[in-house]
């Protein structure tokens, strides 16, 4: 259990430093104004001043007496932030108590092992639910900040699991309200406040560390950095990176919205914008000493000559490294699958990687496996190194996720146990003095050809002037005949247009006289017609009475009619499941006879290689292997495919997938079908040309059972990003178009729309999708009206959506919307809120996606979406769809702008 009596703004732990704290502290105060005192009546050049430099620097972090070489040591500091339940917690969790419990005062947290036993750890600090932002950023970040500002490095980085507040805490950029400000924003508005923008200077790194591959986040062309290392210091260096000056807050903001737009996330079971890619934001602070005390000693009235001004400027260097950690997760709960499995593997093994060199160091250990994670490589400064770190780690309060809560928990403490040496980083900088001296001479050099040159231009300026002024008069003199012409035609024309009006009006005047006659003796025909549909109408009044009390009886019989047919649907579902079973056993035995068809086939070419005098033999051996093979099928009553294929061998089962015999092909193709299922199988059945063989037997056969069966089989290989790209190669999408297009059971329907709808998943593949007919296949499935194929047609629709969500805000894409232009806007704006929950759920997100992008925002307006955004930002039943529609209405000026018109308060 680890010690939480240190002191967190202090560069160290109290316990160990109890007798200079306070002497430290006194030093602080008192070099308020560095170095200053230090260079008087020094020589630049003298050893002595590099020395009094040094000392003139503020005291070290936590106690100590700092060295010109010899570094500050100081722990990495702790603070753990517990999140607040969500709303699906609320729910699932209503019956049982949080996992922890948080004692601030004491800055202790208890872990519930079970309703009777805990485990009690002590942090530098601990945040509860109800800690603002102002107070994260004060007690784990504010004294890093000040540090960096004093010339040394710092670190900031967060860690937890998936979806408990890592990214809101540090990146919340606070644009509805400013109390939500992150780590990152506060950090840079008290830089920005400190620094002297003359004489200082703030730039920005924006990365990210995704799978193993470190990238420009300003720069997304940019996507492998290297990383050097000084083989002296040891110093980490990305000489790659996009570098941006930073002059205020506001372009500082700019910056990290473009970062963010870059950054990889998916949707996950824990968390809907799950950050795939570990980001850090790197700030270097570039300090210049003389200059402030230049500024200081102009305030008291000292003039300062230019030999004076030209002295090399003593700077300090501190760089700020603020890292958001992708949130560790595991498979069973987040759900992960595909490229997205990939993903969590790379950032599941970074994080182990960084907790054994957190390990090694905590131990003291000879050896830190600082090489074997890009990550470890980055964050070599920051945990062991130069830099001053603080650590916060994110936990959630549900039981459900104790393990998780756990392992963060011990992570934090086997950090603080790490030990950094600080360093000042200063350095005179002679190459400022040379560009100020070049700069003086361009000066003068310019300011001399400008003035040579100043007649010259001034001459040439009036003449240009005077040959304009006469070409402008020219000009406007031939417009105003033109002009007079053009009146003069216009009042004659309108001249004879009135003359013809006046004659048609007394034209017209005549017709209208003889129209009020006529219009006396329809007057008459009318009142007659009003009385007889009177008449009518009271009829009609009897016979809807008659009508009504019809309908009664019917209901009556309607309500009898329901409960017979509740009781036929309840024999007709039991019915259907001893089918089920029936159809299982039927098929194990056919299983069991294709096996025996192939020895069969083995045993007959057996016998017409050897002879007669080999075939008693040969009968005997195939007696003696299908017999025990039967009679364990009589008393198993199932067969395993495994040992099918292990026996009988993948090529011969796809051969059969080419028989004559359709049951033969139908059962061959279930055997593939159930190969496929498994993850293991699949790689082996593309090797053997299985997939080009599904999609032969799904062109030419036209059973309406090997379309199903094939379909699935080959939805289950869609799954996989090398897959989909074969498939389409080979026309698959045009073969499962047909195949929707004359199918009519629901269920082949169904595998159609979900081999469909896992290729929209895939980026790389969605113009190509389009352009042989998917997206039209599947809005031609609709039709059918099953849930289940409408369910997989609105995933499909979706993950086109996402892709394409995703692609615009990386500035690959511009143009409307596929979906849209393909007519696929009416249907997800009369589905969004379908009464059956995976439906509803694919469309919200899917309309949310769309919605993101601002050329799509005039079309989902015209065709009714902005309705269903707003309700979706409203009525959603999970938060997380809910906050995305808010802030895709709120961040959108099309939609503001068709809200304000409509005169509705958003």
């Amino acid at each position: 259990m680890a010690s939480g009596g240190a002191n967190y703004r202090n560069g160290t732990q109290r316990n160990s430093l109890k007798g200079t704290t306070t002497a430290t502290d006194r030093q602080l105060s008192m070099n308020s104004n560095p170095s200053k005192a230090a260079l008087k009546n020094k020589s630049l050049s003298s050893v002595g001043a590099s020395s009094g430099l040094r000392k003139s620097s503020p005291g070290p972090l936590g106690g100590g007496t700092a060295k010109d070489d010899a570094g500050v040591p100081g722990r990495v500091r702790v603070a753990v932030r517990l999140r607040p339940r969500n709303a699906e917690e609320s729910v699932a969790d209503a019956d049982f108590a949080d996992c922890v419990e948080l004692q601030p005062e004491f800055k202790r947290l208890k872990l519930r092992k079970n309703n009777w036993d805990t485990d009690t750890y002590e942090f530098d600090e601990v945040l509860t639910e109800f800690a603002s932002q102002k107070r994260v950023y004060e007690v784990v970040a504010k004294p890093v900040v000040e540090s960096v500002l004093d010339g040394y490095n710092g670190t900031v980085m967060a860690y937890g699991q998936t979806g408990t507040g890592k990214t809101y805490t540090l990146g919340r950029l606070g644009e509805e309200d400013t109390a939500d400000r992150g780590i990152i924003v506060r950090a840079m508005e008290d830089i920005l406040a400190d620094v002297s923008l003359e004489s200082d200077s703030v730039s920005v790194s924006y990365l990210q560390l995704y799978m193993e591959s470190l990238q420009d986040l300003l720069d997304p062309t940019n996507d492998n950095i290297s990383i050097v290392e000084d083989p002296k210091s040891g110093d980490v260096s990305l000489p790659g990176a996009t570098l941006v000056e930073i002059r205020d807050q506001q372009s500082f903001l700019e910056l990290l919205q473009l970062g963010e737009a870059h950054r990889y996330a998916a949707n996950t079971r824990l968390n809907t914008e799950s950050s795939r890619s570990h980001a850090l934001l790197m700030v270097h602070v570039k300090r210049s000493v003389k200059g402030r005390e230049l500024a200081h000693s102009s305030q008291n009235g000292n003039s300062t000559n230019m030999a004076k001004s030209l002295r090399p400027t003593l700077v300090r260097k501190g760089k700020l490294v603020v890292v958001d950690l992708a949130g560790s997760e595991r498979i069973d709960k987040s759900g992960s699958e595909g490229h997205t499995l990939e993903e969590a593997k790379s950032i599941n093994l970074s994080l182990s990687a960084l907790g054994k060199c957190i390990n090694a160091l905590a131990e003291n250990s000879a050896h830190v496996p600082v090489r074997d994670s890009k990550l470890t490589r980055l964050l070599r400064d920051s945990f062991g190194g130069t830099a001053r770190t603080s650590l916060v780690i994110t936990i959630g309060p549900s039981p459900r996720h104790r393990g998780e809560t756990t392992s963060t928990i011990m992570f934090g403490q086997r950090a603080m146990k790490v030990e950094n040496m600080l360093k000042l980083k200063e350095e005179f900088d002679y190459k400022s003095l040379a560009r100020k001296l070049d700069i003086q001479l361009d000066k003068l050099i310019m300011e001399h050809e400008r003035k040579q040159k100043a007649f010259e231009e001034e001459i040439e300026r009036i003449t240009t002037d005077t040959q304009n002024q006469i070409s402008e008069a020219e000009r406007n003199y031939a417009d105003a005949m033109e002009e007079r012409l053009k009146y003069q035609k216009d009042y004659m024309e309108s001249i004879k247009k009135l003359e013809e009006k006046w004659m048609m009006n007394q034209h017209k005047l005549g017709e209208r006289k003889d129209q009020m006659a006529s219009t006396a003796e329809e007057v008459v025909e009318l009142q007659k017609l009003l009385s007889k549909e009177t008449s009518l109408r009271k009829a009609a009044e009897e016979e809807v009475n008659n009508l009504k009390s019809q309908l009664a009886q019917l209901k009556m019989s309607e309500a009898s009619a329901n409960s017979e047919i509740l009781k036929l649907r309840k024999m007709l579902e039991d019915e259907a499941y001893r089918k089920e079973k029936l159809e299982g056993e039927i098929s194990m035995l056919q299983t069991q006879l294709l096996q025996l068809s192939f020895e069969a086939d083995e045993t007959r070419r057996r016998l017409d290689r050897g002879g007669p005098g080999k075939v008693l033999g040969g009968l005997d051996s195939l007696i003696s292997q299908v017999r025990p093979q039967v009679n364990d099928s009589v008393n198993e009553e199932k067969a395993s495919i495994a040992n099918l294929f292990e026996q009988v061998g993948l090529q011969k089962i796809l051969s059969l997938l080419e028989a004559e015999d359709a049951d033969v092909r139908i059962h061959a193709v279930k055997v593939v079908a159930n190969l496929a299922a498994e993850e293991s199988n699949q790689q082996k059945i593309v090797e053997a040309g299985g997939l080009t063989s599904l999609l032969l037997l799904l062109g030419s056969s036209e059973d309406e059972m090997i379309h199903r069966v094939a379909a699935g089989a080959i939805a289950n290989l869609a799954m996989n990003e090398t897959n989909q790209e074969l498939i389409l190669s080979e026309g698959g999408i045009r073969l499962l178009s047909i195949t929707a297009a004359n199918a009519e059971d629901p269920q082949t329907l169904r595998m159609v729309a979900g081999a469909i709808a896992n290729l929209c998943g895939n980026d790389k593949l969605q113009n190509k999708l389009r352009d042989e007919g998917g997206i039209k296949a599947l809005l031609g499935m609709v039709k059918c009206g099953h849930p289940d194929v409408l369910a997989q047609v609105a995933r499909g629709i979706a993950n086109f959506a996402k892709c394409e969500s995703r692609a615009s805000a990386q500035g690959s894409k511009t143009g409307r919307s596929l979906l849209i232009e393909d007519g696929a806007l009416p249907w997800i704006v009369q589905n969004a809120n379908n009464d059956a929950s995976p439906i509803r759920r694919h469309i919200e997100l899917a309309v949310c996606h769309l919605a993101q992008h601002e050329v799509n925002a005039r079309d989902m307006i015209t065709g009714g979406a902005l309705w269903e955004l707003v309700r979706i930002s409203q009525d959603c039943s999970r938060e997380d769809i809910r906050t995305l529609a808010h802030r895709t209405l709120t961040s959108s000026p099309t939609f503001l702008a068709e809200l304000r018109r409509l005169r509705i308060d958003y």
